[in-house]
């Protein structure tokens, strides 16, 4: 009997050990089996993927890239046989001369860095460069298909403009450099009103409003005057909503201290900086559809219909953020929030909804003076650090955390820095702005019209 139970919890042992073997077994089985699946599947994909590159690849091979551009006068007239050398990578070099119409072109089929030297030669009389210096431009292309357009300014030379005539000019030209100055540091100062932040990446919100015009404009190829709006409500979404939401919003929650946020402010703007250099490469990009416009003469000065009609709309952003800080009830409550924060959410304000509005009306204002730079001047990714310190000038002159200051802040920069190169040279003028900073710090550390009591 003893023998019989002995053999039964054998055999019973023997069934349980091969019933686990075999468990293990086609556990085994179905492993193998889904990772041999799952590697074809990748192994497709990844065929499909290279597949898709090459066809891409052949496919923008395949594309040629056209170099072009209108040589014309000061008056707009056309300068026909004008020749333009053309240099590239591998040995490329083309002669081409424009026509009738003063228009040029050239077809490449490789990217890279392209020379265009404009023969001054071939100028008539009465006509130069305005910058003789100047007479190669740099072409870099990095995506086949994407036509460029080029210009080379010409003129009566700087030279033969009196002091007069230049200095109406640059008053002009300081006018709408502060009016671009004033959108952003609006902005800026808003921000820094009601959160406290010294936004260091401010400036990248304006290169990418100018990149996001860009895009919309040379590539997608929608007409500036829809492309702008566009660009805009995208600024102001991405870069004032989303980056207040997924960024900003949960450091004033966790109780960041303002120092480590600057600090965070100023890594964002380098990552942001040289994300669009990845994206974009390093050539300032012209857009097409308005390059090498004919300015028109008004009294001493000559303008651009593009510089009248952005700065007319850069006025009326300003007269209606103006009114909205003014006479609305968010901006009313904006500005309870930048005199004391805990007084205003005690008094029912939503102080974090006010931020949020905040945000997106400084973005987008950000956005719209980056839409005003890449229609006049271009956009590149060092754009917005260029402008950075014209901001934080501007700001600091006005007043810090204060709408009206930063404006008249801005104008005086704007001006200043224009003017200035009268007297200096033009590579020099932005230091100007920067010993206006040091002098405004010194003398008057609250600006303009700035209250000692937001010092410190």
């Amino acid at each position: 009997m003893e023998i019989a139970l002995n053999l039964a919890s054998v055999t019973s042992k023997n069934n349980s050990s091969l019933m686990g073997s075999l468990k293990s077994y086609c556990r085994h089985f179905l492993f193998l089996k889904a990772s041999s699946i799952a590697i074809l599947i990748l192994l497709s994909f990844s065929s499909a993927i290279s597949l898709g590159s090459s066809a891409s690849a052949a496919e923008e091979a395949a594309t040629p890239t056209k170099l072009y551009g209108t040589i014309s006068g000061k008056d707009g007239a056309p300068l026909p046989n004008i020749g333009v050398a053309v240099i590239g990578p591998e040995g490329f070099a083309k002669d081409v001369a424009t026509d009738a119409e003063g228009k040029w072109e050239v077809e490449i089929l490789t990217k890279g860095t392209f020379n265009l030297t404009i023969n001054q030669d071939d100028l008539p009389d009465g006509q130069a460069l305005t910058d003789p210096t100047k007479s190669t431009v740099r072409a870099n292309v990095f995506m086949l298909g994407v036509d460029l357009r080029l210009l080379f300014p010409i003129g009566p030379g700087v030279a033969k403009a009196s002091t007069l005539e230049r200095s109406a000019q640059l008053a002009v030209d300081g006018l709408i450099l502060g009016l671009i100055i004033g959108l952003a540091a609006l902005g800026l100062s808003l921000i820094f009103g009601t959160t406290g932040l010294t936004n260091f990446a401010h400036g990248e919100i304006l290169t990418f409003g100018g990149l996001l015009l860009y895009y919309l404009s040379a590539i997608i190829k929608l007409p500036v005057l829809v492309a702008a709006p566009i660009a805009v409500l995208l600024g102001a979404f991405i870069s004032g909503f989303l980056q207040d939401r997924y960024l900003w919003k949960p450091l004033r929650k966790r109780g960041t201290g303002l120092i480590a946020m600057l600090v965070v402010s100023i890594g964002l703007a380098i990552f942001l900086r040289y994300f669009f250099l990845f994206l974009f490469g390093g050539d300032t990009r012209q857009l097409p559809q308005y390059a090498g416009q004919a300015g028109l003469e008004i009294g001493l000065v000559n303008i651009t219909p593009k510089s009248i009609l952005t700065t007319v709309i850069g006025i009326i952003f300003i007269i209606l953020a103006t009114f909205w800080l003014l006479r609305t009830r968010m901006g009313k409550a904006s500005r309870a929030v930048s005199d004391n924060p805990a007084l205003a959410s005690a008094s029912g304000i939503d102080v974090q909804k006010v931020i949020k509005a905040v945000w997106i009306l400084g973005a987008g204002l950000a956005t719209y003076a980056g839409v005003i730079v890449t229609v006049n001047q271009g956009v590149s990714f060092l754009m917005g650090q260029d402008m950075l310190l014209l901001i934080f000038a501007a700001v600091t002159l006005g007043g810090l955390g204060t709408a009206n200051g930063a404006l008249v802040g801005s104008l005086i920069i704007g001006l200043f820095v224009q003017l200035s190169t009268l007297f200096i040279p033009t590579e020099l003028k932005y230091v100007g702005a920067l010993i206006v900073l040091i002098i405004i710090l010194v003398v008057r550390p609250q600006g303009i019209l700035g209250k000692k009591e937001r010092i410190g």
